[in-house]
C-alpha cells in the first residue's frame, strides 16, 4: 500500500515525520531503526506519526538523514549564460574544498514558476544540506507570492541562500552590488567626455536591471545632464541577438549617441557587431561599455567592462551555506564589489562636426 501525501500533496517524506514530530530527522531515522539512543516516548511519537502516514522510508533516505548527503543544491536561471557558469565553477571549488559536491538544476530560458519549484521539491527528495538560488524567480523586481510560499516550506527543512531578492521569505542573501556598477561605468565615460549615454538591455521587472536604470537617471542629474528617453532601450534580451537587435532600433530610429552601456558582456557582443556593420569605429565613434567581464576578452577591441571577482562571491555562497546549515546566524546580506575593467573599447567623446 503506498504511502500518503502531505498537506501540499506530495509523499510524505522524513524530514514531515521529523517536523510533525519536533525532532531532527536523523532522529526518525534512529527511531525507525529501533536505536536505544532514542528515548520511548520520542520513539512512539515517531511510530505512531509513520503508521499514520503508512511511511516506509527508502534505505538511501535513511542513511542520508543519519549520515548527511554533504550535498548542496544549486538551480541557475541558465547555466549557458557565462555568468552562471563562472559563478557555479567557484561555487563548486569552494564546496570541493570543504567536503561537499554541488548539484546543478539548470533553468533553461523559457522556464518558468512551476518549473522551479519542481527543482525545489526534488532537492527535498535528493536530501540536499543546503540550497543556493541564483537569480530566476529571485531576480524579480515583484516576489511572487506563491513562490515565495514555497522558499518558506522548503526552509522549514534546510536553509536557502539567494543572490537577488525574495520579499516575505527569511533568505540570507549573496549578490552583486549592481547599484556601484552602473555608477562605475557612468562616472568612467562621463570622465571621457561623453553626455549621450544609451543604455541597452534586460528586463525592468528584474531587480539588477531596474537598479541599473534607476541610478543611471541619478547619476545623469549629479551631473546635470539632462535625461533622454530614447538613450534608454526598450525591454530586450540578455544576450547577443538581443543586445544587436535592440542597437539596431536604436540607430534605425536616427537615435544619437557617443557610448552605449550594455546591461552585461552578452549584450555588447550583440551591440559591437550592429555597430561595425553600419560602419561605425569604436571607440573612435561610438564606446561601449559591459557588465559582468565574462567576455570582454574574447572581443576586439577589448571591452571595457565591470567585473565581479568571481571566486570570491562563490566562496561566501557556500560559506553562507555552510554556516547555516551548521545552524549558525550570519549576515542577512553580503554584496560583492565590482571593479572597473578597462578595455580598448573606451575613448574620449567625439567632438561635434
Amino acid at each position: 500500500m503506498p504511502g500518503k501525501v502531505n498537506s501540499e500533496g506530495r509523499p510524505v517524506t522524513i524530514y514531515d515525520i521529523a517536523k510533525e514530530a519536533g525532532v531532527s530527522a536523523s532522529t526518525v531515522s534512529r527511531a525507525l531503526n529501533d536505536s536505544n539512543r532514542v528515548s520511548a516516548k520520542t520513539k512512539r511519537r515517531i511510530m505512531d506519526l509513520a503508521e499514520k502516514y503508512n511511511f516506509r522510508p527508502n534505505a538511501l533516505a535513511q542513511g542520508l538523514a543519519e549520515a548527511r548527503s554533504r550535498l548542496i543544491g544549486i538551480v541557475v536561471a541558465d547555466i549557458r549564460n557565462p555568468y552562471y557558469a563562472e559563478l557555479f565553477f567557484y561555487c563548486e571549488k569552494a564546496a570541493q574544498e570543504a567536503g561537499y559536491i554541488v548539484v546543478v538544476f539548470n533553468q533553461p530560458k523559457g522556464g518558468g514558476m512551476a518549473e522551479q519549484i519542481r527543482m525545489l521539491e526534488k532537492m527535498l527528495t535528493l536530501q540536499m544540506e543546503a540550497v543556493i538560488l541564483i537569480d530566476g524567480m529571485v531576480s524579480r523586481l515583484v516576489s511572487d507570492v506563491e513562490y515565495v510560499d514555497e522558499v518558506n516550506r522548503i526552509m522549514d527543512y534546510v536553509p536557502v541562500i539567494i543572490t537577488g531578492k525574495l520579499d516575505g521569505a527569511r533568505c540570507q542573501v549573496v549578490r552583486a552590488d549592481h547599484i556601484k556598477s552602473i555608477e562605475i561605468l557612468m562616472e568612467h565615460l562621463i570622465s571621457l567626455g561623453h553626455r549621450d549615454i544609451a543604455l541597452l538591455g534586460g528586463y525592468m521587472d528584474i531587480l539588477g536591471t531596474y537598479e541599473k536604470a534607476v541610478h543611471y537617471r541619478q547619476i545623469l542629474r549629479r551631473h546635470k545632464i539632462p535625461y533622454r528617453p530614447d538613450l534608454v532601450s526598450e525591454q530586450g534580451d540578455y544576450d547577443g541577438d538581443g543586445g544587436y537587435r535592440l542597437m539596431g532600433r536604436m540607430l534605425d530610429a536616427g537615435v544619437s549617441m557617443t557610448a552605449v552601456i550594455a546591461v552585461n558582456d552578452m549584450v555588447a557582443t550583440g551591440v559591437i557587431k550592429c555597430l561595425k556593420e553600419r560602419g561605425y569605429r569604436i571607440p573612435e565613434d561610438i564606446s561601449v561599455v559591459g557588465c559582468d567581464n565574462t567576455l570582454a576578452g574574447m572581443m576586439a577591441p577589448r571591452l571595457t567592462t565591470v567585473g565581479y571577482n568571481y571566486e570570491e562571491m562563490g566562496s561566501v555562497l557556500i560559506e553562507t551555506a555552510l554556516a547555516a546549515i551548521r545552524g549558525e546566524k550570519g549576515d542577512m546580506l553580503r554584496m560583492i564589489e565590482p571593479v572597473l575593467v578597462q578595455g580598448g573599447s573606451t575613448g574620449m567623446a567625439p567632438q561635434p562636426r
